[in-house]
């Protein structure tokens, strides 16, 4: 049972790192990439995402 909830929030996880992705102001290209990356490797993908990712296009200035 616990494996099956570790798996439903990763799904989350990945699921809202997706619309984050193609939220951000990167090209369609990179966006692209980036679901792939997460999507074929959920857990790296996620982590790697969320260090490197494309961010949101408000910049503070």
């Amino acid at each position: 049972m616990e494996y099956g909830v570790v798996g439903l929030l990763i799904l989350i996880a990945d699921i809202y790192a997706i619309v984050q992705v193609w939220g951000s102001g990167a090209g369609t290209g990179a966006k692209l990439l980036w679901t792939i990356l997460i999507l074929a490797l959920p857990v790296v993908g996620l982590i790697i995402w969320y260090f490197a990712g494309p961010r949101s296009g408000s910049v503070a200035a």
